[in-house]
């Protein structure tokens, strides 16, 4: 017994939270009295009169009691009975017995009991698909069999008035390229005839116009038995021309009753950089170098100098105009250090842009002190190396008087490295004159001639030398050797004594008469 009397106490306490939460959705104010007539048959009603609003539902919250002898088995709502104890079936909106027929047309498929179970003794109702001539005062009946009942005298007035509550739009954080979903939900919790959905957007200085995209009409969401949530989503893919748009939803109800919400979009983009400005300027002169970006929410944007390690805050003015932001890097009296790479860079939550602006500052030329002639043989060699921006060309004013030289060119950065090479005939230079000159202006510089003279084994190299001075050593050594033998040799034939054997005879003897002599070496015995 306790266990049935809990979950009836429970069952009542849902149903009242129910019955103010529709009550609160649709409009409706209620506070709840207790009326008795005679014995224990008392009824709770609205002490005060129940607003509404057109197009939505009410709730007239009800609860009953009766004597035990009496067992409720249907429950009949009347509306607008001329008096409080003389209500006619004409005047019936509801009717829990089914074959009573007699029910006002244009209460038919409106009016639904919260709870169906009568034995409960809960007789609110919820009227749907309001209208304005619904505003009343509305009387209960029960009844017990086919012809025993009771007529409560108690009335409750429902108040219709014009719909003033308006759906509402859910918008989700919205950044560009991301495809997103808005959501209308129409008001009130009615389980009533479905309401249209129509979704418009306006962009700035435009006319509605409907939205590209995917729809979903309407989507009902179940409650409870007598309760719905009514919506319709958008889904599309935002972009930075949707930003600040107006977005419209409007809900049709029955008879021509309209509501609608209109938001903004806000869409999160970060559109390109630019960069704009004078990029080559003249040494001395200031640079000015503006970087745009237009984005939501405005982005942070910075200037850097690449491959320096040098804070350009100082230099750097920012202006946020709306969404559009700009950054102007302003450099006072540059110099050639200043030239290279600069990089602006916005950063907008995530996303990082950037971009780079080559900056030149353009200067009048420079001849290097490196610089020089030299004369060798009688051929003349000069060197000039100059640097400027633009890259300056030079010229050799020298060459016009002869026809047979050789130019040598080299470029590194802003420097130009040229040299010649001219053969001297009968000529003598004491100066070579240099022009070097580009966009900016021209320089001159006369250079001095040095004389350079070899020495005669200059003429062989220093190695060839070498080598004749090692062949030369080597020759004497050789002949003092060679007549130092000599000497020895002759000085020791000198000492030796002359042998028999060693002697050697020459005899003439005339063997014939004649002019001719054989001359004959015998040896002696």
């Amino acid at each position: 017994m306790a266990t049935r009397e809990t979950v009836c106490r429970h069952h009542r306490i849902r149903m009242f939270v129910l019955i103010w939460g529709i009550l609160l959705s649709s409009g409706a104010s209620v506070w709840g009295e207790r009326h008795c007539q005679t014995g224990n048959f008392c009824i709770t009603l609205s002490e005060a009169d129940i607003t509404a609003e057109a197009g939505l539902c009410v709730v007239i919250p009800c609860s009953f009691t009766t004597d035990k002898s009496f067992t409720p088995q249907h429950i009949v709502w009347y509306n607008k009975c001329e008096s409080s104890t003389k209500c006619i079936d004409a005047n019936i909106i509801f009717n829990t017995n089914k074959l009573n027929t007699e029910v006002q047309s244009l209460f038919k498929g409106r009016v639904s009991l919260l709870e169906p179970d009568v034995s409960q003794r809960n007789c609110s109702i919820i009227i749907n698909d309001l209208t304005e001539s619904d505003s009343g005062g509305y009387q209960l009946r029960v009844i017990q069999g086919e012809t025993k009942g009771f007529t409560f005298t108690r009335k409750t007035t429902v108040t219709v008035k014009g719909l003033t509550q308006k759906p509402s739009v859910m918008i989700p954080p919205l950044t560009e390229g991301q495809p997103t979903t808005l959501t209308c939900t129409a008001p009130g919790l009615c389980s009533g005839s479905d309401p249209k959905f129509t979704w418009t957007w306006r962009g700035a200085g435009e006319k509605d116009s409907q939205i590209t995209g995917n729809i979903t009409a309407l989507k009902t969401e179940d409650l409870t038995a007598v309760t719905q949530r009514h919506s319709s989503t958008l889904t599309f893919n935002p972009s930075a021309e949707h930003h600040n748009n107006n977005v419209t939803c409007e809900v049709s109800f029955k008879n021509n009753i309209t509501a609608e919400e209109t938001v903004t979009l806000n869409v999160t983009y970060l559109k390109k950089l630019v960069i704009t400005g004078v990029t080559t300027v003249k040494d001395g002169d200031d640079l000015n170098l503006t970087c745009s970006v237009e984005s939501f929410p405005p982005s942070v944007i910075t200037w850097t100098k690449h491959g320096s390690i040098r804070n350009l805050t100082k230099e750097t003015k920012i202006i946020l105009d709306n969404n559009t932001g700009t950054a102007t890097l302003t450099i006072r009296n540059v110099t050639v250090d200043y030239s290279g790479l600069y990089v602006c860079k916005a950063k907008l939550q995530i996303p990082t842009l950037s971009t780079h602006a080559e900056v030149n500052v353009t200067f009048l030329p420079r001849i290097f002190s490196t610089s020089g002639c030299v004369v060798q043989s009688e051929v003349l060699t000069c060197v000039c190396i100059s640097e400027g921006f633009p890259l300056p060309t030079i010229k050799w004013p020298l060459l016009d008087a002869h026809t047979e030289y050789s130019v040598t060119t080299n470029f590194s950065n802003h420097a130009v490295n040229l040299s010649i090479t001219v053969t001297l005939k009968d000529r003598n230079y004491t100066t070579v004159e240099c022009i070097s000159s580009n966009d900016i202006g021209e320089v001159k510089e006369n250079l001095n001639v040095t004389r350079k003279v070899l020495k005669q084994y200059d003429q062989h190299g220093p190695c060839e030398v070498l080598l004749w001075i090692g062949v030369a050593a080597v020759s004497l050594i050789v002949n003092v050797i060679c007549i130092i033998l000599m000497m020895f040799l002759w000085h020791s034939r000198k000492k030796v004594k002359p042998n028999q054997e060693d002697r050697t005879y020459m005899s003439i003897k005339k063997t014939e008469v004649s002019s001719d002599y054989d001359v004959i070496a015998q040896p002696l015995n």
